[in-house]
């Protein structure tokens, strides 16, 4: 674990160098320290900032470790700073990829189960109110439009409410990929026009499993490829939500956010890095 630890910290480090972030000189503990406690949290602790932070401060990795108020307090205000930091090593992914295949999907976290959903108090609102079709049930919470490599290495991800389909999760994220790259998708991110859009502005294939009234119907090769490629994003997914405990405790909407992104950052250096 302590391998991991550091390797987590040198990694945050140097992205924080790459962006030219700069900080006070006079706080004790770093935002790449609190970056890599937080991370490790969801790595190691099951997102508990708490059990992290005492392990840190125990094995002399952080000496001057904050309490658990101001640490979250801390964490809380960089949260933007780990949402760049997490798309500036996507990019890095993206270049030293071999690869120009992508694939894109999304799966729902839910704050609480259907009987306690007139209960959440961590957001309120009939737009976070979504529907898992495969599981026939609805859900109460965020939903995360996701873009990885084919071997299925998160670089993009975006936050989205519940009720959000994927059409709109797919124009919320920056696709900022090399011209000449595929992106392969399910039938609900049929569009035409962003097809099109994006073949003659990025030069990006936006390749759909085609619906059987569809007006672009494709060969039987080609959808054979479409299947057999964008197959592997559902094992993307249970890797990742593996690592979930039971419910995400926040008692904030921006921690719950928070420990989500933690866990995605987690597991793309996992698959990555370590």
């Amino acid at each position: 674990m302590l391998n991991e630890i550091i390797a987590i910290y040198a990694i945050t480090d140097d992205l924080l160098k790459g962006i030219g972030h700069d900080e006070d000189g006079r706080i004790l503990v770093s935002d790449a320290e609190i970056i890599t406690t937080a991370v490790c949290a969801a790595m190691f602790f099951n997102g508990n900032h708490s059990k992290a932070c005492t392990y840190m401060q125990e094995h002399g990795l952080i000496r001057n470790m904050l309490d658990k108020s101001r640490f979250n307090r801390r964490l809380h205000g960089i949260f933007m700073l780990m949402n760049d930091l997490f798309h500036q090593m996507g990019m890095i992914l993206k270049e030293i990829s071999d690869d120009t295949e992508y694939l894109l999907d999304s799966f729902p976290v839910a704050m609480c189960d259907n009987i306690r959903i007139f209960n959440v108090k961590l957001i309120k609102s009939e737009q976070y109110r979504g529907y898992i079709a495969s599981k026939k049930r609805y859900f109460y919470s965020v939903r995360v439009q996701l873009l990885t490599t084919k071997t299925g290495i998160p670089v993009e991800f975006v936050f989205l409410p519940g009720s959000a389909n994927d059409l709109r999760g797919l124009n919320a994220l920056p696709l900022n990929l090399p011209p000449g790259s595929e992106i392969y998708g399910d039938a609900a991110y049929t569009d035409y026009t962003i097809e099109d859009d994006l073949e003659q502005t990025s030069q990006i294939s936006l390749k759909v499993m085609r619906k059987q009234k569809s007006t672009r119907l494709d060969p039987p090769w080609i959808q054979y490829i479409k299947q057999h490629t964008r197959h592997y994003i559902e094992t993307v997914f249970s890797s990742i939500t593996s690592d979930f405990p039971k419910s995400i405790h926040a008692v904030t909407y921006q921690g719950f956010l928070l420990k989500l992104q933690a866990f995605i950052f987690a597991f793309t250096l996992q698959e990555a890095f370590i």
